[in-house]
């Protein structure tokens, strides 16, 4: 029997960015994955503290900021990479109207740090009121930052390729298998509907599509266009756009109406021919009052679950990944807005 400190069940951004903290603070562990395409893995990677719709930002978005560039810095000292992409995003703007309301919106004291107040006019797409810089946007490399850290965790023997059974875990001897543990953590996104000990939280799946296409005009600069979607590069001529939202489609498959919705929008903006190379969609795990879920199981106190990260899983994995690890090893209380506690009637 092997002692670790912690089992991981899961393989997304809460997953890892909770390894991470795990491996900073020299803890042992192991984390199970069957290997699944992840939402979080076909995910855009978006790093951005506004909401582009209304203009404005949202809960810690500056703290989520700073602490998630500081992760990655902590991450390429073991994986030899930073995955943070400087490739701040563009909202091209509707009309008039909208160019008002970002300046008025700009001088706000949430939003002055990330609103630029100097319009930009874009090469190739078509943006005839010009678009808005979001300062300290960015993208996070995804494919880069999966291999990255599965390579690590791998070559480490942290890793275990295999689907986790639950009737093969012991709660009366904290085991699982030939691991005797401390502490469990599941972080297993949409998954959770399948696990016996947290099937009934309340998180939801929003179905996200996004296309990757080829470009007959390539765009000049390495940026993110936010038009209706995010348009980005992600090598040669070839781009990601997406993702859709849907709340009512549940099947594995994908779907045409997505798809229609991504090509209308795309052509809406670019005026040149573009050909679909690759559609890809995953379910995001969302939770009504948009905060993620964090908490321990009422009866098994070493048993934890992270989950709810909804669209904007890279912060809020990062974020509150680190809530949790405190939580756990020096019983700093959850915040009452991610706490599990938050759904238990009182």
């Amino acid at each position: 029997m092997e002692n670790v400190d912690y089992i991981i069940v899961g393989d997304g951004y809460a997953a890892l960015f909770f390894a991470h903290q795990v491996i900073k603070n020299n803890k042992s562990f192991v984390l199970y994955s069957e290997g699944k395409q992840s939402a979080s893995r076909v995910s855009a990677g978006i790093i951005n503290p506004v909401v582009l719709k209304k203009f404005t930002t949202f809960w810690k978005a500056q703290e989520q900021i700073d602490f998630l560039k500081e992760t990655l810095s902590e991450i390429e000292k073991y994986t030899g990479q930073n995955y943070l992409i400087d490739a701040p995003i563009h909202r091209i703007f509707h009309d008039e109207s909208e160019q008002q309301l970002w300046l008025k919106k700009s001088s706000n004291n949430d939003l002055i740090n990330f609103l630029d107040q100097n319009f930009a006019h874009l090469e190739v797409v078509k943006n005839d009121f010009n678009s808005g810089k979001v300062n300290q946007s960015a993208r996070l490399d995804v494919n880069g930052f999966f291999i990255g850290l599965f390579s690590f965790l791998e070559n480490h023997k942290y890793f275990i390729k295999e689907k986790f059974i639950y009737s093969d875990l012991n709660t009366a001897d904290q085991t699982y298998k030939h691991f005797k543990f401390k502490n469990i953590l599941f972080c297993e996104g949409i998954g959770v509907k399948e696990n016996p000990f947290f099937s009934d939280i309340p998180v939801n799946p929003n179905k996200g599509h996004h296309i990757k296409v080829n470009l007959s005009q390539p765009l000049p600069e390495n940026i993110t266009i936010k038009k209706k979607h995010f348009l980005f590069p992600i090598h040669e001529n070839t781009y990601f756009y997406g993702g859709t939202y849907d709340r009512e489609q549940s099947h594995y498959e994908v779907d045409s109406s997505a798809v229609d919705q991504l090509t209308k929008g795309l052509k809406e903006f670019y005026p040149y021919d573009f050909n679909i190379e690759e559609v890809n969609f995953g379910f995001r795990p969302t939770v009504r009052d948009r905060r993620p879920i964090i908490g321990k199981h009422n009866e098994h106190q070493y048993m934890y679950v992270f989950n709810g990260l909804g669209a904007r899983g890279i912060l809020n994995g990062c974020y509150f990944s680190k809530s949790l690890y405190d939580y756990i090893e020096k019983g700093i209380p959850l915040h009452e807005e991610i706490s599990l506690e938050r759904f238990i009637s009182k």
